[in-house]
């Protein structure tokens, strides 16, 4: 186990970015269709293909998911993953049609300062062909792909990534993409909110505070009182090797995104478009209801620590009045 989503076989995952731009994308490439699902309980958020994972509709299986920045623009991105992996013959086959099935989300990132004036078309199509030509086992944290602009109220944002199994050996990674209007810090300090679930010092080690003011859990979001709804997200994915169905997945998403509770404050708000997927490789067998259930809560845990690891490993973007990053402050 590398803590990675890609301790999950058959999952790679991803990266293009371009500085000037101060933004990226994501590629999780799956070598064989999955099943999956999607969880939104942001009030502002942008995906693609999110009907498509309805329990109601007939597609169960997914070849890839997309995150990226550029907010609307930055779901072009899927098309270009999409097409990495028509050029290769993958998808789902209608009659001797391949249709790759790429769902995706996006984060806000345009007012980072980075330059997005891109003239006609906006570049986010041919960074999710290169995130996923570039997709592989072993891949970066922090301000990298979709994390590359992503910004939190306080410190920089980023790309972070855990995994874990259950005690039955069944296994489930996250990652997540953090541009949240939250805080994912406790008050000025070091300390993580997703302390409690943190392992072998991941990020940090710092533990909690050892009281809590006023202070700490007055409200810190991005924008103060100029936020809006577009400006914020967090986007994660949770792969395990569990057999479930499109129902038991759309389940594992809602406990898994549980996870954002734990690690930033506040969380899916109006000014929030939080997105949580989930897929399943079908390895191994689930009990339904209390097997289900503890992969749910394993699969929370992990996706606080993802979070955590997303901004302890950012840097700051070399931009005027950029955000500090965590190791800035705090070593």
């Amino acid at each position: 186990m590398n803590n990675l989503l890609t301790d999950i076989s058959g999952v790679c995952v991803g990266h293009a970015q371009d500085a000037a731009l101060a933004s990226g994308v994501t590629a999780v490439l799956f070598d064989q269709p999955v099943v999956a699902a999607m969880d939104v309980r942001g009030g502002g958020p942008g995906t693609r293909e999110g009907a498509l994972l309805d329990l109601a509709n007939t597609v169960e299986k997914i070849d890839a998911i997309a995150l990226s920045g550029g907010s609307a623009f930055g779901l072009e991105s899927g098309g270009g993953v999409q097409a990495w992996l028509a050029e290769r013959g993958r998808g789902l086959n209608v009659r001797g049609a391949v249709i790759p099935i790429v769902p995706g989300a996006i984060c806000f990132d345009l007012l980072n300062g980075g330059n997005k004036q891109w003239g006609r078309f906006a570049p986010y199509r041919d960074l999710g062909y290169a995130a996923a030509a570039a997709a592989a086992t072993s891949f970066e944290l922090g301000s990298v792909g979709a994390g590359l602009g992503a910004l939190t109220a306080n410190l920089k944002g980023g790309l972070g990534s855990a995994s874990a199994e259950t005690k039955d050996g069944v296994k489930v990674a996250a990652l997540a993409a953090v541009n949240a209007l939250g805080s994912v810090t406790i008050g000025d300090g070091p300390w993580f909110w997703a302390a409690p679930f943190e392992i072998g010092g991941e990020f940090g080690g710092r533990g909690l505070p050892a009281a809590f003011t006023a202070d700490m859990l007055n409200m810190r979001i991005k924008g103060g009182p100029s936020a809006t709804e577009i400006e914020n997200t967090t986007l994660a994915v949770v792969v395990t090797d569990a057999a479930l169905t499109k129902p038991e997945a759309k389940r594992l998403a809602m406990i898994a995104q549980t996870g954002f509770a734990r690690a930033i404050y506040p969380v899916h708000a109006p000014m929030d478009g939080d997105v949580l997927f989930a897929a399943a490789t079908g390895e191994k067998t689930v009990d339904p209801l209390v097997g289900l259930t503890e992969l749910g809560l394993v699969a929370a845990n992990t996706v606080a620590r993802a979070i955590a690891r997303g901004v302890h490993a950012a840097t700051a973007l070399p931009l005027p009045g950029a955000l500090p990053a965590w190791r800035d402050r705090f070593g």
